[in-house]
């Protein structure tokens, strides 16, 4: 039986640019692009395995020296820029004499506010090449009724009413939920930008959450040293992780496969995606995955995702798998598990991949435990 179209991708296969699947993709700025009638540049979509219809993902180019249309729509949008320098117009609906612009470079983050009028500007003699997550899935699915979504007039005051400081960054920064919450509405430069400890997920790593634009759509910027690995942890699926630095690669596995997935003869289902700068993936709902840095720099993630634990406002059946959360162990009821509790086939595994880029193993050691 052929699988029945969502009202989203339907919707994807009229909008006349190429859909990417697979469960992750090398390298987004590589994708070929096709002209993209209702913007005015180009794009193609990408559907991973893991997104699950939580979240949608475009990458876009602009023209050298050109600009996309304005356009406006019901949901949620982070902007992750790849390649290039511009402006990004912004107004709410009915008060174009407010129009105002703030300027953006490679590296910069920025959420368009819920159905506030927006045009995208390149401001170079080199093409722009943007990512684009979203929660168009959901709200498209719940409506079914594309032209409603992309122009609905409501204006969002609550959101967005025209303020000047809107996409000035600030250092808002504060516990929630175990993390470092950051409320900013555009980061000049994610690769850059300070991140905060967060031992609890491995060995020298440092998170820090972000909140951008009122959304329950946020995400988080992860850092982790040379030579160092994640500890594995599931959650709902609709993450999708940037690799902004380094090289190296993601285990990802369902949770039927065990917690020792090759010990318990359930290798074949591991699956490997190997990344570098520009890399996308996505784990599926309820899959362990565990980060491997591989490089010779420190690896730099930068993850969109629905807000259910940090975060201002929570997504509900974003957070009802994760449990305990991802920072708590699976022996306390999380979905963490423990250096010692792993396998150890993926520590042997990471030090034969270590071996083959000249780098060392710079994790501590530690007895395995007895399951």
């Amino acid at each position: 039986m052929a699988k029945r179209a969502t009202s989203y991708e339907a919707w994807l296969r009229e909008e006349g640019i190429p859909v990417v699947e697979g469960y992750g993709i090398e390298d987004v700025t590589m994708l070929p692009r096709k002209p993209w009638q209702r913007t005015g540049g180009s794009g193609a979509y990408i559907e991973l395995k893991g997104m699950e219809g939580f979240t949608g993902m475009v990458v876009s180019e602009i023209p050298a020296r050109g600009a996309l249309h304005p356009e406006h729509h019901l949901y949620e949008e982070l902007i992750y820029i790849l390649r290039g320098v511009g402006a990004t117009e912004i107004w709410s609906a009915g008060d174009e004499k407010r129009k105002m612009h703030f300027e953006w470079q490679e590296g910069s983050l920025f959420a368009i506010p819920l159905n506030a009028r927006h045009r995208m500007i390149n401001g170079s003699n080199e093409p722009v090449i943007f990512l684009a997550v979203t929660s168009a899935p959901l709200m498209i699915d719940l409506l079914h009724n594309v032209p409603f979504v992309l122009g609905c007039e409501y204006k969002f005051a609550d959101r967005f009413d025209g303020q000047s400081n809107y996409f000035v960054p600030t250092n808002d920064r504060k516990e929630v939920g175990g993390f470092i919450n950051w409320e900013s509405n555009f980061i000049a430069d994610a690769r850059g930008a300070l991140v905060d400890p967060s031992e609890a997920k491995g060995y020298g790593v440092r998170i820090t959450s972000f909140d951008m634009g009122g959304s329950t759509l946020v995400g988080h910027i992860a850092e982790w040293p040379v030579g160092r690995y994640h500890k594995a942890h599931y959650h709902q699926g609709g993450a999708i992780l940037l690799i902004l630095r380094s090289e190296g690669y993601t285990l990802m596995w369902p949770q039927e496969a065990g917690l020792r997935p090759y010990r318990s003869g359930n290798g074949a289902k591991v699956v490997r995606v190997n990344w570098r700068e520009g890399s996308v993936f996505s784990p599926p709902s309820g899959w362990f995955h565990q980060h491997f840095n591989t490089g010779k720099e420190k690896a730099r993630q930068l993850a969109f995702r629905y807000s259910g634990q940090s975060g201002k406002y929570l997504l509900g059946c974003w957070r009802a798998i994760n449990k305990e959360g991802v920072r708590t162990s699976i022996r306390d009821g999380g979905t963490l598990i423990e250096y010692e509790d792993e396998d150890p086939q993926i520590r042997k595994d990471f030090e034969s991949a270590l071996k083959r880029t000249s780098v060392s193993l710079e994790m501590p050691q530690f007895e395995y435990a007895e399951l």
